[in-house]
C-alpha cells in the first residue's frame, strides 16, 4: 500500500467509496469538486492504493486559521476506507499522514464531525486518540 495525493482521474473510485459512506450519485459533480479542492491551498486530499493501483481509501482535510488561539486547526472533511480494506491498517496510515500534515502546518488539533450512526468509525477515532467534544450545531442553507 502507498499513499499519494489524489488526482482527478481518481474521481470514479472516490465516487464508489463515497457511495459506501452513504453518498451515492456523486459521479456527475465529483470531478469539479475535486478540481476545486485540489487547487485550494488550505485543502488536502490523499488516497491509499494497493500494489495494483486500486484505491483502498481516502482522507480529505481543511486547514483553518484561528483568531484567538496560537495554533491553527485541521478538520477532516471526508474519510473512507473501502469495505474490503477495513481492518488492514489503511485508515491508521491515512490518519497518521493527516496528523503529520496538520503538525507541519502548525495545527494544534484535528477535528472530525462523525454522525452518531457511524459507531464503527467512532471506535476507530477513539483508538487513534480522539476525544469527544460535544455540541455541534449547524444550520442548513
Amino acid at each position: 500500500m502507498r499513499l499519494r495525493p489524489a488526482i482527478l482521474e481518481d474521481s470514479p473510485a472516490l465516487a464508489g467509496l463515497l457511495a459506501q459512506l452513504g453518498y451515492p450519485g456523486t459521479e456527475s459533480f465529483l470531478p469539479g469538486r475535486m478540481a476545486q479542492l485540489l487547487a485550494h491551498p488550505d485543502a488536502w486530499l490523499r488516497v491509499a492504493e494497493d500494489d495494483e493501483g486500486r484505491l483502498l481509501g481516502f482522507i480529505g482535510l481543511h486547514f483553518v486559521a484561528q483568531l484567538a488561539l496560537p495554533g491553527d486547526f485541521c478538520r477532516i472533511t471526508y474519510f473512507c476506507v473501502g469495505d474490503a480494506a477495513r481492518g488492514a491498517g489503511v485508515g491508521r496510515e491515512l490518519e497518521a499522514a493527516a496528523e503529520a500534515e496538520a503538525r507541519a502546518r502548525g495545527c494544534d488539533r484535528i477535528e472530525v464531525h462523525c454522525h452518531e450512526r457511524r459507531a464503527d468509525a467512532h471506535r476507530f477515532y477513539y483508538r487513534q486518540g480522539y476525544e469527544e467534544s460535544p455540541k455541534y450545531l449547524m444550520k442548513r442553507l
